[in-house]
């Protein structure tokens, strides 16, 4: 079984353009014909090293895809989070559905939502439940009548494309 594997490994071991001091006895002792008991206790060692080194190459890149998953989990996530948020600029009318761009000026329209950030740090409980109690309302009229619109009907009827009452889920 040594045999084999070192016969498959030494193949990799001669592609490396810079072999480990390890590495290039592993393929020393190897390719020697006439090998002595100690000769093949130093090759048994070596292979074993080799052996270890490989085993933990493939967990380091195991580890590295399950790290990989993650990050690409949570950058979905979090454009699963800023699509929703784009959603409520277009359900309020900010942004154009048909073609994502701004209904009104970028800077204008950037200037507004400073305000309104401003705002709504001063506003008290009973503005936000104003402004709550309308937001909810207007996405559960969106939600009820984007259930009524089939997928394949838009809402004025046309069945071409989709409706544009998509709603972001909260």
């Amino acid at each position: 079984m040594q045999a084999k594997w070192l016969a498959d490994r030494m193949p990799y071991l001669r592609g490396l353009k810079a072999p480990s001091d390890q590495q290039r006895l592993l393929m020393m002792l190897a390719d020697k014909k006439d090998r002595t008991a100690a000769d093949e206790r130093k090759l048994a060692a070596l292979v074993r090293a080799e052996k270890a080194q490989e085993r933990a190459q493939k967990a380091h890149a195991a580890a590295a895809r399950i790290v990989n998953a993650e990050k690409a989990s949570e950058r979905k996530a979090r454009d699963h989070e800023l699509y929703k948020s784009a959603g409520l600029l277009i359900l309020s009318g900010l942004v154009d559905t048909r073609t994502g761009k701004p209904t009104r000026d970028r800077g204008e329209l950037l200037g507004a939502l400073f305000y309104l950030n401003e705002a709504m740090g001063r506003a008290d409980d009973e503005k936000r439940a104003v402004w709550k109690s309308r937001g909810d309302a207007e996405i559960a009229a969106r939600s009820a009548k984007q259930e009524i619109t089939s997928p394949d009907q838009t809402e004025d009827g046309t069945g071409k494309g989709h409706s544009d009452a998509r709603i972001p889920s909260t």
